[in-house]
């Protein structure tokens, strides 16, 4: 893959980002391809973190739902695609162990935070702070534009989404949504592999990411959607899917950052 990109001729641009590949819309696709293939080389490992996935958000599910808090679903769930690029930390390790030839084993994740620990918890915190964010926005729509009771878990979904009967709520909830997941997805898109990867700072590894994004735009745009689609087709499926799809994002995304950050 990397052999078919031109290379950005800025390499210290905007305070330190690093050197940024130019990437075609054919490289989304690419990055699924080699994350299946790591799943498949490693499936007790890979599927092993999406099952862990599976259980703590059906815990969290449980605790809303004996405390009444049912509506925190929806926005909970669309909140975990801005944390999911932290969360994915033990893929990158177990595709970064693939790519090398190195033996993988469980506790990836714990091994890769050690690596640049100072600046990923940094980088959690920052995450932490915009879902908080997210949530009081949500929570403030909900409480504004929300014309009925909140419904109950089996009509949750029709009711919310399908019903048309708080088409203002569902709109602004919406665009609201979208805006921070792309200003989410702009800061982390290389974030968390880099930080891993590389002994640099938080501040150079989000304006990084930045500049990836500014850069190759059109591609980025494509696999923000196709992360998008994935995660939520995990999240619809009462969280199930999220065995698979969450470790074919996760190792995808190493592969993304992989061609997207230039050699040091």
């Amino acid at each position: 893959m990397a052999e078919t990109m031109a290379t950005h001729e800025e390499t210290n641009i905007r305070g330190g980002a690093l050197k940024i590949n130019e990437i075609t819309l054919d490289h989304p696709w690419q990055w699924l391809a080699a994350g299946w293939r790591d799943i498949r080389r490693a499936p007790q490992f890979s599927l092993t973190y999406g099952a862990v996935f599976v259980v703590f958000s059906w815990l969290i599910t449980l605790g809303l739902f004996v405390e009444g808090l049912l509506f925190i679903v929806p926005p909970l769930a669309a909140g975990y695609l801005l944390v999911a690029p932290l969360l994915g930390i033990g893929l990158y390790q177990i595709s970064a162990n693939l790519e090398k030839g190195d033996t993988v084993q469980f506790c990836q994740a714990w091994q890769a935070w050690k690596r640049n620990e100072v600046h990923l918890a940094s980088f959690a915190v920052v995450l932490v702070l915009v879902l908080l964010a997210w949530m009081l926005i949500a929570l403030l729509i909900f409480a504004l534009l929300f014309q009925l009771p909140p419904p109950p878990l089996s009509s949750l979904f029709p009711v919310v989404f399908l019903s048309g009967k708080s088409p203002l709520f569902l709109f602004t909830g919406t665009v609201a949504g979208a805006v921070i997941a792309l200003f989410v997805f702009s800061f982390s898109v290389v974030t968390t592999p880099l930080l891993m990867d590389r002994q640099v700072d938080v501040m150079t590894a989000m304006q990084t990411s930045f500049e990836a994004v500014r850069v190759n735009w059109k591609p980025l745009l494509l696999w923000a959607a196709l992360i998008a689609m994935f995660v939520g087709t995990g999240l619809v499926t009462f969280y199930i899917g999220l065995i698979v799809t969450m470790p074919l994002v996760g190792h995808a995304s190493w592969h993304g950052y992989r061609d997207l950050v230039g050699e040091s």
